[in-house]
């Protein structure tokens, strides 16, 4: 599934039709973005929020790998200055050179739901920017498949401020199972009204895959430590699906963490071998 055309009409938004020049990811690890009012004016006149929006709409669909470089662009479309503009041309030109691709889904019957979950603490926190708010905050990314396909991605800050880690995975966990448990209804319902529905266990499940042992940890057992004992009953909401076998928690080594990709900015290496087994090329 691909959408070169919507690519094609993005690219010419931002005045990059013919450039020459390209990126091979889309977004740069040593690059903190932050709303700074003081910083230097855009250069170019192309609207700021019409290309996020398009942008936006070419991730929720095909393209998944742009997603946190998209993310991080569309929290200042209100005021953006010189270097968000850049790094929204930067997003452009890594889709230049791959704007026939797209991704690739091939169904494997015997697989349920699985769901990928990571989180990025503070990650975009930097001492120069130590008085706004909104650099401690963390981001949740998470993926889930079906029958080995990607169905659902998201990218976004978290609205509590986590004090660890732990906290930030373990609230990322949450959001990630909310949407979870809501598909494994809706498949429930369907299964009842006799729609065939491929699955390898009669009832539908889920294997969640966390890299982080102290969330996975925490949302096993019913215990709090003093670390933990501050956050709040709203986010043990789905330790019954996991004490009922019907959620099963799996930690993954951080190679393998597919969510790491909409999370967090990677090294190239490590961004095309989870663009891989995201995308399948």
């Amino acid at each position: 599934m691909h959408q070169p055309k919507i690519i094609a009409r993005c690219l010419e938004l931002l005045g990059l039709n013919n450039t020459s020049k390209r990126h091979d990811i889309p977004d740069d690890a040593n690059i903190i973005l932050q709303r700074n009012t003081n910083g230097p004016k855009r250069t170019q006149d192309w609207n700021y929020r019409s290309v996020i929006g398009v942008l936006n709409y070419v991730q929720a669909m095909t393209r998944p790998d742009i997603s946190y470089a998209v993310h991080k662009c569309a929290r200042f479309c209100q005021a953006p200055k010189a270097s968000h503009e850049l790094a929204v041309k930067r997003i452009g030109r890594y889709l230049a050179s791959t704007k026939d691709k797209g991704i690739i889904l091939t169904p494997n019957p015997s697989k349920g739901f699985e769901c990928y979950v990571d989180a990025d603490w503070a990650g975009n926190w930097h001492d120069d920017y130590a008085n706004d708010d909104a650099s401690v905050l963390s981001r949740t990314g998470y993926i889930i498949t079906y029958a080995g396909c990607p169905i659902i991605w998201s990218s976004k800050m978290q609205t509590l401020i986590a004090l660890s880690t732990t906290e930030a995975e373990y609230i990322a966990l949450s959001s990630a199972l909310r949407k979870v448990i809501t598909l494994m209804n809706i498949l429930s319902e369907l299964r009842d009204f006799n729609i065939p529905i491929p699955t390898s266990t009669p009832i539908i499940r889920c294997r969640v895959f966390e890299d982080n042992m102290a969330a996975l940890e925490l949302a096993r057992e019913p215990k709090f430590c003093p670390h933990t004992k501050l956050l709040a009953v709203r986010l043990h909401h789905f330790r019954d699906h996991i004490r009922r076998k019907l959620i099963t928690i799996k930690h993954v080594s951080t190679k393998e963490q597919v969510a790491d990709i909409i999370t967090k900015p990677l090294a190239r290496d490590q961004f095309c071998n989870l663009r891989a087994l995201l995308m399948g090329w």
